[in-house]
């Protein structure tokens, strides 16, 4: 490999004269290249980077590696988000006006280092070609922020407390098992010592207001003209917003070569293809995908003109776990989709595993409902999922769920055995009646994959607090006692269910530490209150009331 020449520190100027500090790797051949800026809160002098630095420049491109705001050498004041868009549209300029540059620019980078892609990317800047964007938001309020008005405490608490200071913070030796406990949540962070003022502004905005919209992806796809080639996991935080991107692109992108975006999908966390194992599944050697390779052929299409057929292959890459196989889509939803409704069943007794909760196509007769106490200093634990970013803290991926299902307050739903293979692969909605005697609380939701062997492996999951049944934008408590129905997003999956497998759905009120718990007691804002009080819930299943799970069935060839 070529040795590119390397210039260190090199400060970059913003609008309010703000220097940042980026590290660029040219090109042996010192003839102007295209460029790929990868701008980063993490530390742009990584082995990682500078091994990514130099094998881009040997592969013809310069590349610009900036710390971002407020960041290791750069100056100013970090504040997640904030000023992203305007510093990645200024170093875009920048980038454009440099002697070594041929104007075009390209952006690349997971994470929070594709929310600086996107955000780059609302500024609508000519010389911003193409970007790929892996395991990044949609809707900042949506996820990592609230999801259905629930907060995700895990996930928000520990990366956040990561980033507070200059460089790189270690949180390993917390005791975050009692720091999440920790009330109000408002105060968690001051638990261990940090005082962040993001956090209280998280907080203090529950509901999406002008201060998250302006994080948002969803009020500036006319704006955006760059192709993004999004990258994601099945099991990562940002899987359902991996597709929202996408489609949003697709449709309403700023220019005929942002709707020829694409996305691939694997069995994978929020590393994306580094194992072939995820949670406690292994999904075999197949399941490993060359993203940087498909990476490099997306900036040689759209910042070098190779004609390499990429957009001219379809633009989804699906991979379909349980048949362990790689597929190329064209839509999302798949437009053959059998959407399928299974009902809840039971005899009253559908808690744990050892209930008698059942799952089927048939509507429900008049069955008696379900009930369970919630209790908030009992939660139900999080065991696997769509989590960021500390397995060793809150487990990410499938795992199996036998042990948390011999809970009382986890009510489980199971079919009979399947007698044939069956797909399932789109996004997943729970619909459940359900009432309680407080004033607000929570529901969850979560898809289960069941052995014939019993292991009971979570595939997706979903929650909806009561006050925000009606959507993000405004909130409502509800009157105990009432029935009520709820539209539980449990996000997205593709799974072929193999025969003699069975489906479950459990249902229940907490999955904590991902997402904060509920204290059922009606205050203003949940984040801000100490107290609590135990919620008594029933969920119904009658000819009325009929709780249920759409299934997006993919008929067989």
């Amino acid at each position: 490999m070529a040795r590119p020449q390397t210039l260190v520190d090199v400060k970059v100027p913003m609008r309010d004269g703000v220097d940042l500090s980026a590290d660029i790797f040219l090109p042996e051949e010192r003839a102007p290249a295209p460029t790929v800026l990868i701008r980063t809160p993490y530390g742009n002098n990584t082995d990682l980077l500078i091994d990514k630095g130099r094998f881009l420049a040997s592969k013809g491109y310069a590349a610009v590696i900036q710390d971002v705001r407020g960041r290791w050498d750069s100056d100013g004041t970090y504040y997640p988000v904030k000023n992203e868009a305007d510093d990645g549209h200024d170093t875009v300029e920048w980038i454009a006006e440099q002697p070594w540059s041929t104007g075009k620019v390209g952006m690349a980078g997971g994470s929070y280092v594709g929310i600086t892609q996107w955000t780059a990317a609302w500024r609508g800047s000519p010389h911003l070609a193409c970007i790929v964007p892996r395991v990044a938001p949609c809707d900042f309020y949506d996820s990592p922020g609230y999801t259905q008005g629930a907060y995700q405490l895990g996930v928000l608490a520990t990366w956040g407390s990561r980033t507070h200071g200059r460089t790189a913070q270690n949180i390993e030796y917390e005791d975050w098992k009692r720091v999440f406990r920790t009330l109000p949540v408002e105060q968690v962070t001051a638990a261990i010592g940090r005082d962040l003022e993001f956090w209280q502004d998280w907080i203090r905005h529950p509901h999406y207001d002008e201060y998250w919209e302006q994080l948002s992806n969803s009020v500036q796809w006319g704006n955006i003209i760059a192709p993004a080639y999004n990258m994601g996991g099945w099991f990562d935080l940002y899987s359902k917003a991996t597709f929202d991107n996408w489609g949003e692109m697709r449709l309403h992108g700023g220019s005929d070569e942002a709707r020829q975006s694409r996305l691939i999908m694997g069995p994978w966390p929020h590393g994306l293809s580094l194992s072939r194992v995820t949670g406690e599944v292994d999904f075999g050697e197949d399941s490993l995908f060359d993203l940087d390779g498909d990476e490099l052929r997306w900036f040689d299409y759209w910042l070098k003109g190779e004609q390499n057929g990429i957009v001219s292959e379809p633009p989804l890459q699906l991979f379909i776990m349980g048949s362990n196989e790689w597929r190329g889509e064209h839509e999302w939803p798949l437009a053959r989709t059998d959407w399928q409704t299974w009902y809840f069943h039971s005899r009253g007794a559908a808690n744990s595993l050892n209930g008698d909760g059942g799952l089927s196509p048939e509507a429900p007769a008049d069955e008696p409902a379900d009930t369970y106490a919630y209790d908030p200093m009992a939660p139900v634990p999080t065991l696997g999922g769509n989590n960021c970013c500390s397995p060793h803290i809150v487990p990410w991926g499938p795992y199996d769920q036998q042990n948390i299902e011999m809970r009382q307050d986890v009510l489980c739903y199971t079919s009979d055995r399947l007698q044939s293979d069956m797909e399932v692969t789109g996004p997943i909605k729970v619909v459940l009646y359900a009432e309680s005697d407080c004033t607000d609380t929570d529901w969850t939701a979560k898809l289960v994959d069941v052995h014939p062997d019993g292991r009971a492996l979570s595939l997706c999951d979903g929650i909806v607090r009561a006050r925000f049944r009606e959507g993000k934008g405004t909130s409502s408590l509800i009157e105990p006692g009432q029935v009520y129905a709820y539209e539980i997003d449990l996000w997205v999956i593709g799974n072929v269910f193999r025969a003699g497998h069975r489906i479950r759905v459990e249902i229940s009120s907490s999955n904590f530490p991902r997402f904060d718990r509920n204290l059922n007691t009606g205050a203003e804002n949940n984040g801000l209150d100490d107290q609590w009080t135990v919620a008594r819930q029933t969920v119904h299943h009658s000819k009325s009331h009929p709780s249920h799970i759409v299934l997006p069935v993919i008929p067989a060839d």
